[in-house]
Order: structure tokens, then C-alpha cells, then sequence
């Protein structure tokens, strides 16, 4: 049964400046439910190289409250194509380093491939829907990060 489109909002979509834990987070999410076969789960980091830069820090920032909404419309949209147990997206905004942790992408099904296809359907949009601001530090000063084409193609095979 996957989890209705509504319910637990609030708890599977964050936006926030703290790191967070993977192992509590993916214990949390499938605590309780015997039905949970499969946990799949996606962390993006800050990578110290971009487009041949070094990148020494990245600056995230979002557009609160619609941030999370279009997160919830991602994750809603995962529910209808998939039978998802429970999902969840943290999303960090704020200062951060090279190798710091920036998203968290965590699906539970009763199979492996459920959960693996929501995953990444759910990274996709998120990575080309959500709004979302970078800005990296190079050594030629800061500059704000376009979307890529490889994100867009990644998206077009959920169309």
C-alpha cells in the first residue's frame, strides 16, 4: 500500500541548515513497518571540483515555504507512480564545504525496484524543480551554478 498523497507532510520533507544523520534518519522512516522489503537512499555532497573550478565553499539558499511545497508535490507525484511506503527529502540550505552532506533522498517499498525508481525519480525533479539557489566560491571569486543539461535529460525519461 503506498503512502497516501497527503498524509505525513510535515515529516518527509525538511529544510534545513543542520547536517543530518543518515543511519537515524533511515531508522526513523522505516520504524514500525513490517511491510518496509526495501530503503533506498540518495545523499548528494559537495564536491571540491565544478566545470574544471575548485570549489573551496557552496552557499545554498531557498525560497522558504514554497521550497518545501514543491518538495511535497515531488514526493506526492513518487506516491502515485510507485507503491511507496514512506519517503523523505532533507534538503540543506546555508554555508558549506567540500564533502559536506547537502540532500538526503530516502524511499522505503516492500521491493528493490519500486524503491530504487522512486528514488531516483524523486532526486530528478528535485535537482531540476525545486527552487533552489548555489553559489560557489572559486578561486576567481563567487558564481552562481546554471542547472545542467544532464539534469534536464535525467528528467525527460520520467515524462
Amino acid at each position: 500500500m503506498s503512502l497516501p498523497a497527503r498524509e505525513g507532510k510535515a515529516s518527509r520533507v525538511r529544510v534545513q541548515q543542520e547536517d543530518f544523520d543518515l543511519s537515524g534518519e533511515v531508522a526513523r522512516l522505516r520504524a514500525g513497518n513490517p511491510k518496509v522489503g526495501a530503503v533506498v537512499t540518495f545523499v548528494g555532497t559537495v564536491r571540491d571540483l565544478n566545470e574544471g573550478s575548485h570549489v573551496a565553499a557552496m552557499e545554498l539558499e531557498h525560497y522558504p515555504g514554497m521550497t518545501e511545497q514543491s518538495i511535497d508535490r515531488i514526493i506526492d507525484e513518487a506516491c502515485t507512480r510507485w507503491p511507496i511506503h514512506d519517503a523523505l527529502v532533507i534538503h540543506r540550505v546555508g554555508p558549506l564545504l567540500p564533502r559536506d552532506q547537502i540532500v538526503l533522498v530516502a524511499v522505503t517499498c516492500a521491493h528493490r525496484g519500486d524503491a530504487f525508481a522512486a528514488c531516483e525519480f524523486i532526486i530528478d525533479y528535485l535537482k531540476t524543480e525545486a527552487p533552489f539557489w548555489k553559489k560557489e566560491e572559486t578561486p576567481a571569486g563567487a558564481r552562481w551554478v546554471d542547472a545542467r543539461v544532464s539534469d534536464d535529460e535525467a528528467l525527460d525519461k520520467w515524462k
